[in-house]
């Protein structure tokens, strides 16, 4: 599933994070590539250490946790800390598949999950789509300066090569609770119906027995 989330972060927050990341310092993206993905990136990010990290994670976790397409869709259990990715005229990062386990000191956790969170707007560049394979082929991602894309981790993609302009995103990965994306596309789909049932005919048995089936299927297929 390639799911949209639209309006993750307002104008303001945008404003602020644009300014935040236009004063910080950034470093070859090569140094938090592994050995397969140093190959075929070649992007700037976000140096570990940047003064204003702690405040722009604030502003974009903050409102990414809050999105209820986010939650839906990626029914998280572990968030990672994001990454910011800087891509100018002749940079990309070819094909290559997200590690499957990710965290440091201690903290580990298996990435389920992969979001975007687009910082400028797609007439600030050219080129610069995320590219991710699915089972009915590629599909090419350029949203709206706010908001996010969600995809399985497990899928193959790429950001084709920026020819003008900058490109400036927010990444993150995700373990969910659910670690099956098939499963986790039956599910976003099945509550979508449950909420409107809910919201249209709370006291109908038909609405009870959808929530009782989407809460199961939670129950049965969560990894805890």
């Amino acid at each position: 599933m390639l799911l949209r989330l639209p309006g993750v972060l307002k104008p303001d927050e945008l404003a602020l994070a644009r300014a935040l990341l236009a004063a910080a310092p950034f470093a070859d993206g090569k140094l938090s590539a592994g050995l397969a993905a140093r190959r075929v990136k070649n992007n700037e990010e976000l140096e570990a250490g940047a003064a204003d990290l702690e405040r722009l994670n604030r502003v974009v976790m903050g409102s990414l946790v809050r999105h209820p397409a986010y939650r839906a869709g990626a029914l998280p259990l572990h968030v990672a800390s994001p990454f910011y990715a800087r891509y100018r005229p002749g940079m990309a990062y070819g094909d290559h598949l997200d590690d499957p386990i990710m965290g440091a000191e201690g903290v580990r956790f298996r990435s389920d999950v992969a979001i975007t969170v687009f910082l400028n707007a797609p007439g600030e560049y050219d080129g610069g789509e995320l590219v991710v394979r699915t089972a009915t082929g590629e599909q090419a991602v350029k949203y709206a300066a706010g908001d996010a894309v969600l995809y399985p981790a497990s899928s193959i993609h790429r950001v084709s090569p920026v020819t003008r302009g900058e490109r400036l995103v927010a990444v993150t990965w995700v373990q969910s609770l659910v670690r099956d994306p098939a499963r986790r596309e039956l599910l976003y789909g099945l509550n979508a119906a449950r909420e409107k049932l809910l919201q249209s005919a709370p006291e109908a048995e038909e609405t009870a027995q959808v929530n009782a089936a989407y809460l199961n299927l939670i129950r049965m297929w969560s990894d805890i």
